[in-house]
């Protein structure tokens, strides 16, 4: 994805960005990226793998479908039963960082 939120994203974690995720209805993990990114939120069905930003401050990483208005910002290449057993516990952590 190359959007103004990706760009947004990206600059926080130039130097590494760790956020608690929490699960969410038995599909996706979310947690507060502590700041507030630009959104371009459309109407969209996710699939596991989506990344997506919510109400401009918040990332979900889902590993089933959703319908929502979201701004995507990307996709995790694993299989839904991958993203389950990785994201499927009530809490998580993810670290996002740039190479």
């Amino acid at each position: 994805m190359d959007n103004s939120s990706v760009k947004a994203l990206k600059e926080l974690a130039k130097d590494g960005l760790t956020i608690n995720m929490s699960k969410y209805g038995g599909f996706e993990q979310v947690g507060s990226i502590g700041s507030t990114l630009p959104s371009v939120d459309t109407r969209i069905t996710t699939n596991p793998g989506d990344i997506v930003l919510y109400s401009s401050n918040q990332i979900v990483i889902f590993y089933d479908s959703n319908t929502w208005s979201y701004t995507k910002l990307g996709h995790i290449n694993l299989s839904k039963s991958e993203l389950t057993n990785l994201l499927g516990d009530e809490e998580d952590v993810i670290t996002l960082s740039l190479k």
